[in-house]
């Protein structure tokens, strides 16, 4: 699952680790969800989508999608 959470973190000069902080999450986690080795869990993502006040799909995009 492609996302923007590096891109959305970056625009609001956060870290890794201040963006874990917000989740609840270790920056592990933050780094293996950026990176595309770890889709969130949909409770994750739905914190994730308030967090930066956008919706899921302006966030996660499914790689199948994207080739239409």
């Amino acid at each position: 699952m492609k996302n923007r959470l590096r891109v959305l973190r970056a625009e609001l000069g956060w870290s890794q680790a201040d963006l874990a902080e917000r989740l609840d999450v270790s920056r592990q986690s933050v780094n293996a969800i950026e990176t595309g080795k770890y889709d969130p869990s949909l409770p994750l993502a739905f914190r994730i989508a308030r967090l930066f006040e956008r919706p899921i799909e302006a966030i996660f995009e499914d790689e199948s999608d994207s080739s239409s």
